[in-house]
């Protein structure tokens, strides 16, 4: 059954490239949409990892699974309505939609898959499907952001595939379970640490942190608005973050250096995007930058190792795709209707358009940590996890950022919601139910899962188990 969750993108992709073009365009959105939809559901219903897979594919579903599965049909959900606002070339959407397609066969078999060649493989059709998104209008910035995606992917691929060849000659197999096996009684050696440390590597870049960032601020801000979306929301974290997530838990030996590793390079994405985004005057590239560093706090939760930290980690890449998500829809409706990303040029536009302004604050506060939202208890989570395991001046790095990041975000409400309507604006208006409804819906995740998580965790989350209580 989970099988189907690969199996029916690619197959919508044949039947909507069959020579049937005028019936074909009609029933696209449509596919696309019940293809998403029923992704999110299908990944709630409790009974969906009990059954065989079709083909005797080797996948998996498990909790983890679930949560980006879901992400997955959220932001995919989302982007979908803004790409049939914004895209007006017939041609241009079609192929948008065919590339929804791929990209979500690709990041699906990511997130099932037991063997890392196999996901590296679903990596590498995520990654294509990406680059060709990104230069979907075929304008200068977005083909020079592809190609700087598409060399430092590169990079990324020569390096997972190394690391490939070296674990297969040190366990004769790809599979996880193979692979754990082989490290847990050769861990010390040098061609292990190499070869783990080359995976570990390829995957920063893919999740665009930092020092390896260079592709991401190009690639979200010129990418058309939809694809941003898709970016931001959940490629990045499937390609990146979940598959870093799933192959140190799984299958490398959490040891000292890897924790060191990932806590060195989760606190210097944290910090260097937060100040990066301070300075950014594009809407979108300060979002880019804040990615970076919200990202940071996933790695530096997960670098923790304690089940707590690991748990706080997956709460908030949960809650990052949502508020993400929430934010590049916001800014897609603001450079629909103003024509521009300059938040110097903007003022005033909460008087034209309140329900933008209101779920932005909303996504804002979330990002920044305050309370009830869904973004403070995972962060709390992850300073709660660092603090408890010794791991001080790492959660005063964490607590310190999060007043950064409300700094930035607050400077984004005042430039752009806030204050007098300049005159040039005051034609605009809400861009309509297409993008209204992802954004009233992100919106409600965020304030549902903050106000509840409390009872959430009351009732089927240990909390005193996770803390070693």
């Amino acid at each position: 059954m989970i099988s189907l969750l690969i199996l029916l993108p690619a197959l919508s992709v044949i039947i909507l490239n069959l020579p049937f073009g005028r019936l074909m365009r009609k029933i696209a959105f449509s596919l696309c949409l019940a293809l998403f939809v029923a992704q999110i559901f299908i990944v709630l219903l409790p009974v969906s990892a009990g059954f065989e897979p079709i083909f005797q594919f080797n996948l998996m579903v498990d909790d983890l699974s679930r949560v980006v599965l879901f992400c997955i049909g959220i932001v995919l959900s989302s982007a979908l309505f803004v790409g049939e606002h914004v895209i007006k070339d017939d041609d241009q959407r079609f192929n948008f939609l065919n590339l929804l397609l791929i990209a979500l066969a690709g990041m699906n078999g990511i997130v099932m898959v037991k063997d890392v060649f196999s996901m590296y493989v679903f990596l590498e059709i995520t990654a294509v499907a990406s680059f060709v998104l990104i230069s979907l209008y075929r304008d200068r910035d977005a083909l020079e952001a592809a190609f700087k995606y598409f060399v430092l992917s590169a990079v990324a691929t020569v390096l997972m595939l190394s690391s490939i060849a070296l674990l297969l000659l040190v366990s004769g197999d790809t599979g996880f379970s193979a692979i754990n096996a082989a490290i847990i009684t050769s861990q010390h050696s040098r061609l292990v640490m190499m070869a783990m440390g080359l995976f570990i590597c390829g995957l920063f870049i893919k999740g665009g942190l930092m020092p390896f960032h260079g592709w991401l601020p190009d690639a979200y801000s010129a990418a058309p608005a939809p694809v941003s979306i898709l970016l931001a929301g959940i490629v990045t974290k499937t390609v990146g973050i979940y598959a870093l997530i799933r192959i140190v838990t799984l299958v490398f030996v959490f040891n000292d250096p890897i924790k060191y590793l990932l806590m060195f390079v989760g606190a210097l994405s944290i910090v260097l995007g937060a100040l990066a985004a301070l300075g950014q005057s594009d809407f979108k590239r300060m979002l880019a930058y804040s990615s970076i560093s919200q990202v940071g706090y996933i790695i530096i939760g997960l670098g923790c190792g304690t089940p707590l930290g690991i748990f706080g980690a997956v709460f908030h890449l949960l809650n990052h795709a949502i508020f993400k998500t929430l934010l590049f829809v916001n800014a897609a409706a603001v450079e629909s209707e103003t024509g521009s990303r300059d938040m110097d040029r903007m003022s005033g536009l909460a008087e034209k358009m309140p329900l933008t302004g209101i779920t932005s604050v909303l996504a804002v506060l979330s990002t920044a940590g305050i309370p009830p939202l869904s973004g403070f208890w995972s962060k709390l989570l992850i300073i709660m996890a660092l603090w408890i395991s010794g791991y001080r001046i790492y959660a005063v790095i964490a607590v310190a950022a999060s007043v950064i990041t409300l700094a930035y975000f607050l400077s984004l409400q005042r430039r752009v919601f806030w204050g007098k309507l300049g005159k040039e604006f005051g034609h605009i208006k809400e861009p309509g139910f297409m993008m209204a409804f992802p954004a009233l819906v992100l919106a409600f995740i965020i304030v549902a899962v903050g106000i509840l998580f409390p009872y959430l965790a009351h009732e089927f989350i240990n909390l005193k188990e996770l803390t070693g209580g």
